[in-house]
Protein backbone atom coordinates (compact mmCIF):
# COMPACT_ATOMS: atom_id res chain seq x y z
CA UNK A 1 0.00 0.00 0.00
CA UNK A 2 2.95 2.18 0.82
CA UNK A 3 4.57 1.72 -2.43
CA UNK A 4 1.64 2.46 -4.49
CA UNK A 5 0.59 5.50 -2.70
CA UNK A 6 4.03 6.54 -3.33
CA UNK A 7 3.75 6.32 -7.05
CA UNK A 8 -0.09 7.21 -6.67
CA UNK A 9 1.06 10.73 -5.89
CA UNK A 10 3.02 11.18 -9.21
CA UNK A 11 0.21 11.24 -11.44
CA UNK A 12 -0.85 14.23 -13.31
CA UNK A 13 -3.61 14.69 -11.28
CA UNK A 14 -2.49 12.51 -8.54
CA UNK A 15 -4.63 9.45 -7.64
CA UNK A 16 -5.90 10.45 -4.30
CA UNK A 17 -6.26 8.15 -0.91
CA UNK A 18 -10.03 8.29 0.65
CA UNK A 19 -11.22 7.66 3.59
CA UNK A 20 -15.43 6.63 3.28
CA UNK A 21 -17.29 6.65 5.88
CA UNK A 22 -18.94 3.39 6.97
CA UNK A 23 -20.74 2.53 9.97
CA UNK A 24 -18.05 3.57 13.13
CA UNK A 25 -15.38 3.40 10.98
CA UNK A 26 -13.91 3.79 7.36
CA UNK A 27 -13.36 2.40 3.95
CA UNK A 28 -9.98 2.88 2.08
CA UNK A 29 -10.23 3.47 -1.21
CA UNK A 30 -8.93 6.14 -4.24
CA UNK A 31 -9.93 8.63 -6.41
CA UNK A 32 -8.89 9.00 -10.05
CA UNK A 33 -9.87 12.14 -11.69
CA UNK A 34 -9.25 12.84 -15.20
CA UNK A 35 -7.66 16.08 -15.02
CA UNK A 36 -7.41 18.87 -12.64
CA UNK A 37 -10.10 21.12 -14.39
CA UNK A 38 -12.59 20.63 -11.51
CA UNK A 39 -15.08 19.80 -14.47
CA UNK A 40 -18.40 17.36 -13.41
CA UNK A 41 -17.76 13.63 -14.89
CA UNK A 42 -19.44 10.54 -14.73
CA UNK A 43 -18.14 8.76 -12.18
CA UNK A 44 -17.38 5.14 -12.04
CA UNK A 45 -17.12 3.01 -8.82
CA UNK A 46 -15.45 0.14 -8.98
CA UNK A 47 -14.72 -2.95 -6.51
CA UNK A 48 -13.84 -6.13 -6.09
CA UNK A 49 -14.45 -9.60 -4.92
CA UNK A 50 -13.00 -12.41 -2.90
CA UNK A 51 -9.98 -12.04 -2.59
CA UNK A 52 -8.80 -8.37 -4.30
CA UNK A 53 -7.54 -4.98 -3.42
CA UNK A 54 -8.36 -1.29 -4.51
CA UNK A 55 -4.79 -0.63 -5.22
CA UNK A 56 -5.04 -3.33 -7.84
CA UNK A 57 -8.15 -1.57 -9.36
CA UNK A 58 -4.93 0.42 -10.57
CA UNK A 59 -4.61 -2.07 -14.00
CA UNK A 60 -7.89 -3.80 -13.07
CA UNK A 61 -10.66 -0.88 -14.86
CA UNK A 62 -9.32 2.21 -12.80
CA UNK A 63 -6.85 3.88 -15.27
CA UNK A 64 -8.60 2.56 -18.80
CA UNK A 65 -12.10 4.46 -17.30
CA UNK A 66 -10.17 7.18 -16.87
CA UNK A 67 -8.82 7.04 -20.12
CA UNK A 68 -12.28 6.99 -21.52
CA UNK A 69 -13.07 10.21 -19.73
CA UNK A 70 -14.36 8.61 -16.12
CA UNK A 71 -13.50 9.78 -12.93
CA UNK A 72 -13.45 6.61 -10.96
CA UNK A 73 -13.78 6.03 -7.26
CA UNK A 74 -11.92 2.52 -6.22
CA UNK A 75 -12.80 1.14 -2.41
CA UNK A 76 -12.00 -1.93 -0.67
CA UNK A 77 -15.53 -2.94 1.53
CA UNK A 78 -15.76 -5.46 4.50
CA UNK A 79 -14.32 -8.75 3.81
CA UNK A 80 -11.92 -7.07 1.15
CA UNK A 81 -8.20 -6.46 1.89
CA UNK A 82 -7.81 -3.12 3.92
CA UNK A 83 -10.28 -3.42 6.23
CA UNK A 84 -9.97 -7.41 6.45
CA UNK A 85 -6.98 -6.71 7.17
CA UNK A 86 -7.05 -3.48 9.49
CA UNK A 87 -10.20 -4.10 11.32
CA UNK A 88 -11.55 -8.11 11.22
CA UNK A 89 -14.37 -6.66 9.23
CA UNK A 90 -15.82 -9.53 7.15
CA UNK A 91 -17.96 -9.49 3.87
CA UNK A 92 -21.91 -9.10 4.47
CA UNK A 93 -24.77 -10.38 1.44
CA UNK A 94 -26.56 -6.96 2.44
CA UNK A 95 -24.20 -4.87 0.09
CA UNK A 96 -26.25 -1.85 -0.41
CA UNK A 97 -25.51 -1.15 3.52
CA UNK A 98 -21.59 -0.48 2.17
CA UNK A 99 -22.30 1.04 -1.41
CA UNK A 100 -24.89 3.65 0.19
CA UNK A 101 -22.17 5.23 2.01
CA UNK A 102 -20.08 5.18 -0.60
CA UNK A 103 -22.44 7.18 -2.80
CA UNK A 104 -23.10 9.59 -0.61
CA UNK A 105 -19.19 9.90 -0.07
CA UNK A 106 -19.48 10.38 -3.66
CA UNK A 107 -22.31 12.95 -3.68
CA UNK A 108 -19.22 14.99 -1.83
CA UNK A 109 -16.57 14.99 -4.73
CA UNK A 110 -17.50 18.54 -6.89
CA UNK A 111 -16.68 16.81 -10.18
CA UNK A 112 -18.90 13.88 -9.62
CA UNK A 113 -22.29 14.29 -12.43
CA UNK A 114 -24.86 12.88 -9.85
CA UNK A 115 -26.90 11.72 -12.70
CA UNK A 116 -24.61 9.27 -13.91
CA UNK A 117 -23.15 6.84 -11.15
CA UNK A 118 -22.45 3.31 -12.42
CA UNK A 119 -21.23 0.74 -10.47
CA UNK A 120 -18.37 -2.25 -11.38
CA UNK A 121 -18.49 -5.45 -9.74
CA UNK A 122 -15.57 -7.70 -10.16
CA UNK A 123 -15.59 -11.90 -9.60
CA UNK A 124 -17.38 -11.98 -6.13
CA UNK A 125 -18.38 -8.29 -7.26
CA UNK A 126 -20.69 -9.87 -9.90
CA UNK A 127 -23.42 -10.58 -7.05
CA UNK A 128 -21.97 -7.41 -4.50
CA UNK A 129 -22.71 -4.80 -7.32
CA UNK A 130 -26.19 -6.41 -8.48
CA UNK A 131 -26.93 -6.55 -4.54
CA UNK A 132 -26.17 -2.81 -3.76
CA UNK A 133 -28.41 -1.29 -7.39
CA UNK A 134 -31.37 -3.57 -6.34
CA UNK A 135 -31.52 -1.19 -3.37
CA UNK A 136 -29.43 2.12 -4.00
CA UNK A 137 -31.52 3.63 -6.47
CA UNK A 138 -28.60 6.44 -7.20
CA UNK A 139 -26.85 3.91 -9.41
CA UNK A 140 -27.72 4.43 -12.86
CA UNK A 141 -25.66 1.95 -14.42
CA UNK A 142 -24.23 -1.96 -12.88
CA UNK A 143 -21.41 -3.90 -14.30
CA UNK A 144 -21.10 -7.65 -13.40
CA UNK A 145 -17.54 -9.30 -14.47
CA UNK A 146 -18.62 -11.83 -14.56
CA UNK A 147 -22.23 -11.88 -13.17
CA UNK A 148 -23.58 -14.30 -9.96
CA UNK A 149 -26.87 -15.20 -9.36
CA UNK A 150 -26.21 -17.36 -6.56
CA UNK A 151 -23.06 -17.46 -5.05
CA UNK A 152 -23.97 -20.46 -2.85
CA UNK A 153 -24.60 -22.66 -5.15
CA UNK A 154 -21.71 -21.63 -6.94
CA UNK A 155 -19.56 -22.98 -4.77
CA UNK A 156 -21.47 -26.39 -4.75
CA UNK A 157 -22.01 -26.82 -8.23
CA UNK A 158 -20.65 -30.28 -8.11
CA UNK A 159 -23.75 -31.06 -6.20
CA UNK A 160 -26.64 -33.11 -8.42
CA UNK A 161 -29.83 -30.96 -8.18
CA UNK A 162 -31.66 -34.31 -6.43
CA UNK A 163 -29.16 -34.25 -3.43
CA UNK A 164 -29.51 -30.54 -3.15
CA UNK A 165 -31.21 -30.61 0.35
CA UNK A 166 -29.81 -33.15 2.01
CA UNK A 167 -25.80 -31.65 1.15
CA UNK A 168 -27.08 -28.00 2.44
CA UNK A 169 -28.55 -29.87 5.63
CA UNK A 170 -25.09 -31.35 6.35
CA UNK A 171 -23.47 -28.41 5.47
CA UNK A 172 -25.73 -26.44 8.17
CA UNK A 173 -25.30 -29.12 10.63
CA UNK A 174 -24.12 -28.39 13.99
CA UNK A 175 -21.66 -31.79 13.92
CA UNK A 176 -21.15 -32.69 10.64
CA UNK A 177 -18.28 -35.19 10.52
CA UNK A 178 -19.36 -37.13 7.31
CA UNK A 179 -18.96 -33.82 5.40
CA UNK A 180 -16.21 -32.29 6.78
CA UNK A 181 -14.15 -35.31 6.22
CA UNK A 182 -15.12 -35.06 2.15
CA UNK A 183 -13.73 -31.40 2.82
CA UNK A 184 -10.84 -31.87 4.07
CA UNK A 185 -10.37 -34.80 1.40
CA UNK A 186 -10.94 -32.12 -1.58
CA UNK A 187 -8.77 -29.61 0.51
CA UNK A 188 -5.76 -32.31 0.48
CA UNK A 189 -6.16 -33.12 -4.01
CA UNK A 190 -6.65 -29.63 -4.61
CA UNK A 191 -4.70 -26.28 -3.84
CA UNK A 192 -7.31 -24.16 -5.52
CA UNK A 193 -10.18 -26.08 -3.04
CA UNK A 194 -7.52 -25.40 -0.14
CA UNK A 195 -6.93 -21.99 -0.65
CA UNK A 196 -10.96 -20.92 -1.34
CA UNK A 197 -12.09 -22.48 1.56
CA UNK A 198 -9.54 -20.80 3.43
CA UNK A 199 -9.56 -18.05 2.82
CA UNK A 200 -13.60 -18.16 2.68
CA UNK A 201 -13.34 -18.61 6.02
CA UNK A 202 -11.29 -16.00 7.03
CA UNK A 203 -12.54 -13.56 4.77
CA UNK A 204 -16.40 -14.43 5.66
CA UNK A 205 -15.47 -14.72 9.53
CA UNK A 206 -16.29 -18.01 10.01
CA UNK A 207 -13.93 -20.77 11.79
CA UNK A 208 -14.25 -23.52 9.65
CA UNK A 209 -14.24 -24.25 5.68
CA UNK A 210 -18.03 -25.80 6.03
CA UNK A 211 -18.97 -22.86 8.26
CA UNK A 212 -17.94 -20.86 5.38
CA UNK A 213 -20.02 -22.83 2.40
CA UNK A 214 -22.98 -22.25 5.35
CA UNK A 215 -22.57 -18.37 5.22
CA UNK A 216 -21.92 -18.33 1.38
CA UNK A 217 -25.57 -19.65 0.80
CA UNK A 218 -26.82 -16.25 1.58
CA UNK A 219 -24.88 -14.36 -0.79
CA UNK A 220 -27.64 -14.85 -3.87
CA UNK A 221 -30.35 -12.75 -5.32
CA UNK A 222 -33.00 -15.20 -4.95
CA UNK A 223 -36.82 -14.35 -3.94
CA UNK A 224 -37.12 -11.17 -6.06
CA UNK A 225 -33.61 -9.10 -5.43
CA UNK A 226 -32.57 -9.62 -8.88
CA UNK A 227 -35.69 -8.23 -10.49
CA UNK A 228 -35.70 -5.18 -7.80
CA UNK A 229 -32.90 -3.96 -10.11
CA UNK A 230 -33.98 -1.13 -12.25
CA UNK A 231 -30.85 0.76 -13.82
CA UNK A 232 -29.12 -0.66 -17.21
CA UNK A 233 -27.55 -3.32 -16.06
CA UNK A 234 -24.45 -5.48 -18.33
CA UNK A 235 -23.67 -9.18 -17.51
CA UNK A 236 -20.26 -10.14 -18.36
CA UNK A 237 -19.61 -14.00 -19.05
CA UNK A 238 -16.35 -15.93 -19.76
CA UNK A 239 -16.43 -18.94 -21.72
CA UNK A 240 -14.42 -21.04 -18.96
CA UNK A 241 -14.82 -19.38 -16.00
CA UNK A 242 -13.72 -21.74 -13.40
CA UNK A 243 -15.97 -20.25 -10.50
CA UNK A 244 -19.22 -18.85 -12.06
CA UNK A 245 -20.05 -21.11 -15.04
CA UNK A 246 -23.41 -20.79 -15.77
CA UNK A 247 -24.27 -18.11 -13.10
CA UNK A 248 -24.26 -14.73 -15.90
CA UNK A 249 -26.61 -16.65 -17.75
CA UNK A 250 -28.88 -17.41 -14.00
CA UNK A 251 -28.43 -13.42 -13.33
CA UNK A 252 -29.48 -11.74 -16.79
CA UNK A 253 -32.57 -13.92 -17.41
CA UNK A 254 -33.68 -12.81 -13.89
CA UNK A 255 -32.92 -9.09 -14.55
CA UNK A 256 -36.06 -7.42 -15.39
CA UNK A 257 -34.49 -3.87 -16.05
CA UNK A 258 -32.97 -2.96 -19.24
CA UNK A 259 -30.14 -5.44 -19.36
CA UNK A 260 -27.69 -6.56 -21.87
CA UNK A 261 -25.07 -10.09 -21.61
CA UNK A 262 -21.85 -9.38 -22.79
CA UNK A 263 -20.09 -12.60 -23.29
CA UNK A 264 -16.20 -13.24 -23.99
CA UNK A 265 -14.58 -16.49 -25.73
CA UNK A 266 -11.44 -18.56 -25.57
CA UNK A 267 -10.67 -17.88 -29.03
CA UNK A 268 -10.06 -13.94 -28.13
CA UNK A 269 -8.31 -14.55 -25.18
CA UNK A 270 -10.90 -13.70 -23.22
CA UNK A 271 -12.17 -17.18 -21.51
CA UNK A 272 -11.06 -17.51 -18.49
CA UNK A 273 -12.36 -16.06 -14.87
CA UNK A 274 -13.23 -11.99 -15.33
CA UNK A 275 -11.07 -12.36 -18.67
CA UNK A 276 -7.98 -12.54 -16.72
CA UNK A 277 -5.24 -12.02 -19.52
CA UNK A 278 -7.86 -9.96 -22.12
CA UNK A 279 -7.90 -7.00 -19.60
CA UNK A 280 -7.92 -4.03 -22.80
CA UNK A 281 -10.20 -6.11 -24.68
CA UNK A 282 -12.40 -6.83 -21.79
CA UNK A 283 -12.55 -3.19 -20.44
CA UNK A 284 -12.60 -1.55 -23.67
CA UNK A 285 -16.08 -3.81 -24.68
CA UNK A 286 -17.02 -2.84 -21.13
CA UNK A 287 -17.00 0.75 -21.61
CA UNK A 288 -18.25 1.30 -24.91
CA UNK A 289 -21.51 -0.14 -23.40
CA UNK A 290 -21.16 2.43 -20.60
CA UNK A 291 -20.68 5.31 -22.58
CA UNK A 292 -23.61 4.33 -25.17
CA UNK A 293 -25.77 4.01 -21.74
CA UNK A 294 -24.61 7.37 -20.71
CA UNK A 295 -25.26 8.80 -24.09
CA UNK A 296 -21.64 9.86 -24.22
CA UNK A 297 -20.63 8.53 -27.73
CA UNK A 298 -19.23 10.98 -29.93
CA UNK A 299 -18.49 13.15 -26.55
CA UNK A 300 -14.97 13.83 -25.03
Amino acid sequence: MRCYQASAALFDPPIVPVEIPYEQTTLPGYFHRVDGSGRKRPLLIIHSGFDGSCEEIHVDGGRAAVERGYNVLAFDGPGQFGPLHREHLTFRPDWEKVVTPVVDFAMTLPEVDPSKIALLGISLGGYLAPRAAAFERRISACIADDGVYDYGRANLSFVPPEQWDEVVAMIMAKESPEMDKGIEASMERSPIAAWALTHGAYCMGVKSPRAYLAAALEFNLRDGIAERISCPTLVCEAEDDMFFKGQPQQLFDHLTCPKTLMRFSNSEGAGAHCQVGAARLAFGRMYDWLDETFGLVGKS
